[in-house]
């Protein structure tokens, strides 16, 4: 089987392209995520092809491999955002995962509201959250 090509732009046709904010922010200040697909990202003028901690001024490469290798100190980044974090959105890949109840209490002890979903659904309530000014960050896993 041949795996199917890019569209025109460089896009897989699995792609998902987001809809930009009205006014569209300028991408060089916020960290937008404008396109997902199987193994990437973009986010602002950047493609990502691994795990990323997207906050509203930076983005960064995040060291797990799946969403279950969550904890706090692989959030540690969160930490130093010149943004404080209230609300933490979790992609996990195609499918939301089962966060441990102790994780989620120590998360909320650090100030850390949590939200699981999945990668696409993820990179939604990001974009909507942000355009709305809210304190969010993602930790996104590719599908």
């Amino acid at each position: 089987m041949i795996p199917p090509r890019p569209a025109s732009g460089g896009r897989a046709p699995d792609d998902k392209t987001l809809p930009a904010p009205d006014p569209a922010p300028d991408s060089t200040q916020l960290q937008l995520v404008r396109s997902y697909g199987p193994g990437r990202f973009l986010i602002g003028d950047r493609e990502w092809r691994q795990p990323v901690l997207v906050t509203p001024t930076a983005t960064l490469a995040w060291n797990v491999t799946r969403a279950d290798e969550l904890t706090l100190q692989s959030l540690a980044a969160l930490k130093a955002a010149p943004i404080p974090t209230e609300l933490l959105v979790l992609g996990c890949g195609a499918r939301a995962i089962f966060v441990p109840p102790d994780l989620r209490a120590a998360l909320k002890e650090a100030g850390l509201a949590l939200e699981v979903v999945d990668t696409g659904s993820a990179c939604r309530i990001y974009n909507v959250l942000l355009a709305e000014n809210r304190r969010v960050a993602a930790a996104l896993v590719p599908l």
